[in-house]
């Protein structure tokens, strides 16, 4: 399929679910409403999980999209800013790698904020995060950001109810003018069911290359489902805008959500197709092409 008719579907596929994106928030926050506080997400019409060998030959032409995307973030100057939000487990960072995967981190940037120092605490809330927004030719990536507020920090009591009312008052003005300023800002909620979260949480204990996920927070925030919904509902309540709405994902299958993601985000930024270029690699000199071992060095064992 070539880039522009890759372009063209991104494009039509978005105006179709919703010109503004109002319409299909709203709708989709309905839903998982409706059906993530039970943890069902809909998994009775669900279809069989992708296979790695169809989820790599879909994402290789996305990826090639991602190039394009990029070229022309830095060629227009543009400041594009993604934040991901969403239940622990739901797959946030395995979507920012798969984003990220083949672009350059200098345009890319992921931010992911450790917990608030004392002095930070005693800032204004938004403060911390206003550093990491996007300058000129860049793409900001917030893995968790200042809707932390919204979640972990009222569910787990680490602030009062007025600052988590304050919070939601506040935030879409903030976001309104990172808008008016001339960011693209997309918000992401990635949604995944109870029965998975718990199988997801205990291949964490099981496996050794994953065991740094499973957090004394995610342990203790394990229990609180339902506050975690109500939290969630109420956020989309006050902070789903027409400049800024929430866009949820079902996680359920990791490959399937990361390549909607990834398509939905190609249909929110205005970029163009990556032109071709003719490249061709200059003749080396014979002189070039031969190695002559000069000064002595340790090399790697060769064990595999």
């Amino acid at each position: 399929m070539g880039k522009d008719k890759r372009k063209r579907e991104h494009v039509a596929a978005t105006e179709e679910a919703g010109s503004n994106g109002q319409d299909i928030a709203e709708n989709a926050t309905t839903v998982v409403s409706a059906d993530a506080r039970h943890g069902t997400m809909g998994a009775q019409d669900a279809p069989p999980r992708m296979k790695e060998k169809e989820y790599q030959r879909e994402l290789r032409p996305l990826h090639g999209e991602l190039v394009a995307m990029q070229e022309w973030v830095k060629a227009s100057g543009a400041r594009v800013c993604i934040v991901f939000e969403g239940r622990d487990t739901a797959g946030k960072g395995g979507t920012i790698k798969a984003i990220t995967q083949r672009v350059s981190p200098r345009v890319f940037r992921v931010i992911a904020l450790p917990a608030p120092t004392e002095r930070e605490k005693s800032q204004m809330y938004i403060q911390r995060y206003v550093p990491h927004l996007p300058s000129a030719g860049e793409v900001v990536i917030f893995d968790r950001s200042w809707y932390n507020r919204a979640g972990v920090e009222k569910v787990m009591g680490f602030c009062t109810e007025d600052q988590v009312r304050h919070f939601l008052d506040m935030a879409p003005a903030v976001e309104k003018a990172m808008v008016d300023s001339g960011i693209l800002l997309v918000k992401y909620w990635l949604e995944v069911g109870s029965e998975e979260q718990t199988r997801r949480l205990e291949h964490r204990i099981d496996d050794p290359r994953k065991v740094w996920k499973l957090s004394d927070m995610d342990l203790a925030s394990y229990a609180k489902w339902d506050a975690y919904t109500e939290a969630r509902d109420e956020m989309f309540a006050a902070t789903d805008t027409a400049w800024a709405p929430w866009w949820v994902a079902r996680t359920d299958d990791k490959k399937r959500g990361r390549l909607n993601v990834i398509s939905h985000l190609l249909g929110q930024v205005p970029y163009a197709p990556l032109a071709h270029r003719d490249v061709r690699l200059p003749d080396r000199r014979n002189a070039d092409t031969g190695f002559v071992r000069t000064v002595p060095v340790r090399d790697v064992p060769t064990l595999f």
